[in-house]
């Protein structure tokens, strides 16, 4: 019995076994209220989360906050691979737009296909006009990039701006450990700190 447990703990992504047996432990451990409380917001989850029917973010009705939300500005989207994506963007507070999320990245090696991805939606949601710039906010890895490009080729003559996420060096990194493409994307995406001055 506990090591079912520990087998199912361990299916989740980023819990391997050792992590997946301390979880395991853990919760024999703790009071029996806490355990009912975490398998009762288990099953809430599967039961009252949904997909946002307009832009594919998680929701708890047919439309997420963020695309209820009447102060989002409606001309610009951000195009991102999942929910959790997001999430990371909205903790930012930097951008007012909408989302657009597309279930994963074009991942052939994988089994994963334009097809499989939310992109017809998207182009959907482009096709009135209303939206001026989509910005691709997918992974910088070979997936992201790819999915970007062929995104930016779809788009192409649908008479949006597109733009993509800088990339480069992260904060408190050192330039040692960045790899190649890390650092040519810090190179094309460097910004002016200061002019030169004209000699008087």
């Amino acid at each position: 019995m506990v090591q079912d447990l520990i087998d199912e703990l361990g299916r989740l992504p980023g819990v391997g076994p050792k992590s997946a047996q301390r979880i395991a432990f853990h919760l024999l451990t703790t009071d029996g209220e806490d355990v009912e409380r975490l398998a009762r917001a288990l099953m809430q989850i599967k039961d009252k989360v949904q997909f946002c029917a307009t832009c594919g973010n998680v929701a708890e009705a047919e439309e997420c906050r963020i695309c209820l939300d009447p102060r989002r500005d409606t001309a610009l989207i951000c195009v991102v691979e999942q929910s959790q994506d997001v999430a990371a963007i909205e903790r930012t507070r930097e951008f007012r737009g909408r989302y657009h999320v597309l279930g994963g990245a074009i991942n052939p090696i994988g089994g994963v296909g334009p097809e499989d991805l939310r992109i017809a939606e998207l182009l959907r949601r482009l096709a009135d006009g209303s939206v001026s710039e989509v910005i691709i906010a997918t992974d910088p890895n070979l997936e992201g990039e790819a999915t970007a490009t062929y995104l930016s080729r779809l788009m192409k003559d649908m008479g949006v701006s597109i733009s993509r996420l800088a990339s480069g060096l992260p904060v408190g990194g050192d330039l040692e450990y960045a790899d190649e493409v890390t650092l040519g994307r810090a190179f094309e995406g460097r910004r002016l700190v200061q002019r030169a001055s004209q000699p008087s």
